[in-house]
């Protein structure tokens, strides 16, 4: 399969993908073919789980990088807790999120299987659960996903002082809005191990939540609420998946109250976040980071230093 050239999805987009092996700075990233075959029991043991729950390609996914991030998933107690969670997940994939996964997995094959090779992003766009009203206030202004050219690592980007989250919450209700970004994150995981074969390193999704304009007092608590669900919900269902996350240009009183609670974070979560004022200030659409320029370049630039940096 060629790799995808081109994806755009309103609040997921991933655009300029390149191929490459190794993490920006350092040695060469682990192979995914090595990863494979050094837990090639387990995935074939947590593979038989879960197809013995469902054999639907969209609720039991035939990519073996899937079962790979359960294994190499380091919050598991044990295979058996391993297991157990793997399970859960299947089951929700099978009911509750049945519609989510199926839609996912038929707009991603509409997406890749295009005429000319590249994204296709009109399908997975028409998919999205309730995307006729959320993509009014959801745009690239406010959200998109790049890619790595060297890590192709997914680096998704927000900006929630951007949106009109309460405009947004009055045509849609919580559980709607749950369900988007769960639809959004579906795509990401898929694309994501995907690309993950194609380049054999193991792709992550990196995280760049803008903080620019966002009010301290006010917004839609049902937009927090969709967020805290949604966001819950998919670190249960997509281990190994998630990399680095930036919190960028705090308003100086939420910076102030950040560093005050941050010494009582625990070690693993203070390691995965950083925090940063300037990356994305003078950038109007997020797509300027998604396409060739000066400001992807200075953006890329400065995601070496974050996230692959000592």
């Amino acid at each position: 399969m060629k790799l995808l050239a081109q994806c755009y999805l309103g609040i997921a987009s991933l655009s300029s993908f390149a191929a490459g092996f190794s993490a920006p700075g350092g040695g060469a990233a682990t192979s995914v073919q090595a990863l494979l075959s050094a837990n090639q029991d387990k995935i074939a043991s947590l593979k038989t789980v879960a197809q013995s729950i469902s054999s639907d390609a969209a609720v039991t996914p035939t990519n073996d990088v899937f079962y790979l991030r359960y294994a190499l998933e380091s919050s598991y107690a044990d295979d058996d807790e391993r297991t157990e969670a793997l399970k859960s997940n299947i089951q929700w994939r099978l009911t509750d999120g049945k519609d989510i996964v199926t839609n996912a997995h038929q707009a991603l094959q509409a997406a890749i299987t295009a005429e000319n090779s590249e994204w296709d992003n009109q399908p997975v766009q028409q998919a999205a659960p309730h995307g006729d009203r959320i993509f009014k206030y959801l745009t690239s202004v406010q959200c998109i996903t790049t890619s790595h050219p060297t890590s192709s690592d997914l680096i998704y980007c927000v900006r929630a002082g951007k949106i009109d989250d309460k405009a947004l919450m009055s045509s849609v209700s919580v559980d709607e809005m749950v369900d988007f970004f769960l639809y959004v994150k579906e795509v990401n995981a898929a694309v994501a191990d995907i690309r993950s074969l194609q380049t054999d390193s193991l792709i992550k999704i990196v995280t760049c939540n803008d903080m620019m304009g966002l009010k301290l007092v006010g917004g839609s608590s049902d937009f927090r609420s969709a967020l805290s669900v949604s966001s819950k919900k998919a670190t249960e269902l997509y281990p190994s998946l998630s990399g680095r996350t930036l919190l960028l240009n705090l308003p100086k009183l939420l910076s102030g109250i950040v560093k005050l609670f941050t010494p009582l974070f625990p070690k693993v979560v203070m390691e995965r976040i950083r925090f940063e004022r300037g990356p994305l200030k003078d950038v109007e659409d997020l797509v300027q980071i998604a396409k060739s320029g000066a400001a992807r370049d200075e953006f890329i630039k400065q995601m070496d230093e974050l996230v692959y940096g000592d």
